[in-house]
């Protein structure tokens, strides 16, 4: 996945939201096995989780994080996302992460608030 760098101090740190992503996912899930009755419970823990960590950062955005938890059993899962925006201050991330049973697909978007 390619994504947009621009450099300005005030733009959208698409590393240090990965960082983030990635511990919540590892914090809600762990290491446990993919559970049908605990998936709605992850990825709700999973997406407030994201939203709390980006928040305290204190900048200036509107975000929106999606997620996705799919059981490994050899099915494919393919996903897009497009955005029209300002390209110098907001930005996106996705996430994939993978245990041994199933894939964790998250996304966040941030939008700078004018």
């Amino acid at each position: 996945m390619e994504e947009f760098h621009n450099g300005n101090e005030g733009s959208f740190n698409s590393d240090e939201a990965d960082n983030i992503v990635k511990e919540c996912i590892e914090g809600v899930v762990g290491a446990d096995d993919y559970s049908q009755n605990l998936v709605n419970k992850w990825t709700a823990g999973i997406v407030e989780r994201c939203l709390t960590q980006l928040v305290k950062q204190g900048k200036s955005y509107k975000y929106i994080v999606t997620c996705a938890v799919m059981q490994k059993t050899g099915a494919g899962l393919h996903t897009a996302n497009s955005c029209f925006w300002d390209t110098a201050m907001d930005g996106s991330c996705t996430v994939r992460w993978e245990n041994r049973t199933m894939y964790c697909v998250v996304s966040v978007f941030a939008v700078a608030i004018a």
